[in-house]
């Protein structure tokens, strides 16, 4: 079974010791970084060598959202910024949330051709232009239009063999502070969050979003805890929203999670609370000590996760020979311009 850890990993190819680490039961996935990527052929050679570790393989995953945050590049399509669609959808929505879907096609059409299983993506935050580090990779700061927008990119994403992984539960536009380097805190109460920030993520559940990653800010109103940490928050998510699929949580070395304490610490609140997938995105030694004190996921939970794996692709030349490739594209510049 896949274990309950997401890794990072050094470079362009996998070292001695970290194919021994990605062998580890606790360990259930990578996640990859500009720092893996050169171009399409050396991409396609390391996930092969990743798949080829373990069965079921590993799922491999990164965050190519368009704008600022995408980690693939030379060779692949340029992506807009979330916030592009969004300006689209104040004249023509049916034209956005028509181009948001060929988008999130493309997007996933590509990196399934280069064997990667996941994107972290859409973001689902509203922008209010509070949060700088949400900021532009939120679709709209209207919470409706997020939830159309997110769920066109979500049937794009599945057209191409792609599960859909939205975040960041439950809504991280709220807060000025960027929890990769300091903790957040939002004052609203729960009543305050039910239309507006949490409405998309309501949305894309009903309509069988297949994961969802966690926020790494505290909503002191509801539980002094951080999201991701809370058994509360998970709680809510799975009982009172009802959502079957997986949960990640945010990259647990970011400067938000100390609270909970080491990384040991940090992975035990994660799963504790809930979490299905813990992610650890710095490729250091550190996380060694991380594996042995990490316990197997139940059946259930694996399996959640084991769902999460791509079908399909075809390869990338022939991809972008094709007609769809050629007008997704298209659309992809005109909601660039």
């Amino acid at each position: 079974m896949l274990g309950p850890l997401m890794l990072g990993i050094e470079g362009l190819e996998l070292l001695g010791e970290e194919r021994e680490r990605l062998c580890h039961p606790a360990v259930g996935g990578v996640l990859l970084f500009a720092r893996n990527y050169h171009d399409p052929a050396q991409m396609l050679a390391l996930t092969t060598a990743i798949k080829a570790l373990r069965r079921p393989p590993l799922l491999i995953a990164v965050d190519q959202e368009g704008g600022r945050v995408q980690r693939f590049q030379a060779g692949l399509t340029e992506l807009p910024a979330a916030r592009c669609f969004g300006q689209l959808a104040t004249v023509d929505l049916a034209g956005a949330e028509q181009a948001a879907q060929q988008t999130g096609w493309l997007m996933a059409a590509e990196l399934r051709a280069l064997g990667i299983d996941l994107s972290f993506a859409p973001v689902l935050d509203i922008n209010y232009g509070i949060s700088a580090v949400i900021g532009d990779r939120a679709l709209s700061d209207q919470a409706d239009v997020v939830a159309r927008l997110g769920l066109a990119w979500q049937r794009g994403t599945r057209e191409a063999g792609m599960a859909c992984v939205g975040k960041h539960f439950p809504g991280h536009g709220g807060v000025a502070p960027d929890s990769h380097f300091e903790s957040a805190s939002d004052p609203r109460a729960l009543a305050d969050l039910v239309h507006t920030d949490l409405l998309p993520f309501r949305r894309l559940i009903d309509n069988q979003i297949a994961g969802i990653m966690m926020a790494h800010l505290a909503f002191p109103q509801v539980d002094q805890k951080p999201v991701g940490f809370s058994v509360v928050w998970h709680n809510y998510l799975r009982h009172n929203l009802k959502f079957e699929g997986a949960i990640f949580s945010d990259d647990l070395q970011m400067r938000s999670a100390e609270v909970a304490g080491d990384l040991t610490a940090r992975v035990r609140a994660v799963l504790a609370a809930g979490g299905d997938m813990a992610i650890l995105g710095n490729a250091a030694r550190e996380v060694d000590t991380v594996l042995d004190q990490t316990q197997a996921l139940s059946a259930e939970r694996a399996l959640r996760l084991t769902r999460l794996h791509g079908r399909g692709g075809v390869a990338l030349d022939a991809l972008l020979a094709s007609a769809a490739h050629k007008n997704a594209r298209e659309a992809v510049a005109r909601v660039s311009a």
